[in-house]
């Protein structure tokens, strides 16, 4: 292939390689595979239901809120999370359908 050949690939399939490109985001995404063996119990919102809250997730990476909103933020857009928001609190789960197709997409063009 030349230089000025046009590689074409899907946007979605892009976002979610830049989404998971990162050892930060690809532990969440395994932590919140197991949300009850790696975050503490939760008064409100609940793990299969609603997801992780947002703070539990930011206290396992010991970083800042604005750093872990980005992370959180960069995997939501690439649809591999879902957020919900309960009594002003945001949780994340895991987006299971999207994460499969997702890995399926990488495998068929891999």
């Amino acid at each position: 292939m030349r230089n000025s050949e046009e590689v074409s690939a899907d946007p979605e399939l892009l976002a979610q390689l830049k989404a998971t490109a990162s050892p930060v985001r690809l532990s969440v995404l395994a932590d919140l595979k197991r949300p009850a063996e790696r975050y503490p119990p939760q008064v409100d919102g609940d793990f299969e239901a609603d997801g992780v809250c947002a703070d539990f997730i930011r206290a396992r990476l010991g970083v800042s809120a604005a750093t872990a909103s980005r992370h959180l933020g960069l995997l939501t857009d690439a649809g591999l999370l879902l957020r919900t928001r309960r009594k002003g609190w945001t949780f994340y789960r895991r987006n299971e359908p999207a994460i499969t197709a997702f890995t399926r997409r990488l495998g068929a063009t891999l």
